[in-house]
């Protein structure tokens, strides 16, 4: 029993790299050494790319006028496009009643059908003038309701880059890529993606994150190998319900 568990686990274990807020306005001399650390290792990371950004805070950043054309070169290397939300400004509390319960202020929380639906459907027709294919989602502060998930499911988007657990799963007609931790960490087993802010590192932390992935660039995966890893079986969700009543107590007790 316990080798059937350790061979399950072995064949679901991997860190798919996200890159959180890539927009127009960013940090671009850290993306471009980030790009070249992952081509030097071949690397297929997943851009959240906000569509139409109006955040501020990312305004202070040098505007990339060559954005979309840098956008589609990423998918033809085999990068993971995904749509994070759509301006990246939050207009909502959540009062942590939101689905994976962080709390905090939201973008689509809280937002009746048509108004969701309406905000990634305008995404959404951003990238396809961009000629930019999307399949993936995740939302500005981890905050989504169930009126995230059918608007999503009605417009064709069936991924989620956010959620808890050790094992991509499917909740709610969408699958899930669990999420679990700020730094980046190299579990000995399940599958998770980071969230990599670099608009906000300070000094040291590229060179924290490329020795990261100097150490662990051979247990890093791409998108589609995490799509390969979904499973809803009995072990797979007692695992990841496991896993998400151990990270929200460590929540409550920090």
């Amino acid at each position: 029993m316990i080798n059937s568990i350790k061979n399950f686990l072995n064949q679901r274990t991997g860190l798919l790299i996200r890159i959180d807020d890539v927009a127009e306005n960013m940090n671009w001399s850290l993306m471009d050494k980030c790009e070249a650390l992952f081509d030097q290792y071949n690397i297929k990371p997943l851009l959240g790319v906000i569509p139409l950004n109006a955040d501020k805070a990312l305004y202070a950043y040098e505007k990339n006028n060559n954005f979309w054309n840098k956008v589609r070169e990423w998918q033809k290397k085999g990068w993971e496009i995904s749509m994070h939300g759509l301006s990246h400004v939050y207009d909502m509390d959540t009062n942590k009643k939101d689905y994976f319960n962080y709390g905090g202020r939201s973008e689509f929380f809280g937002h009746d059908y048509q108004i969701q639906f309406s905000r990634i459907k305008k995404g959404l027709e951003k990238f396809k003038e961009e000629k930019i294919n999307i399949r993936s989602f995740f939302a500005p502060n981890h905050t989504y309701d169930k009126t995230t998930f059918v608007a999503l499911n009605e417009l064709g988007v069936k991924h989620v880059i956010d959620g808890y657990g050790l094992i991509p799963y499917t909740e709610n007609n969408i699958n899930f890529f669990p999420q679990l931790f700020y730094k980046e960490i190299m579990l000995p087993f399940g599958a998770q993606s980071t969230q990599v802010h670099l608009n906000y590192w300070e000094k040291g932390d590229y060179n924290n994150f490329k020795n990261f992935i100097l150490k662990n660039n051979n247990k890093i995966i791409n998108f589609d190998k995490c799509i390969e890893m979904i499973n809803n079986n009995f072990l797979s969700k007692v695992i990841n319900f496991s896993t998400e009543v151990a990270i929200k107590g460590i929540r409550i007790f920090r």
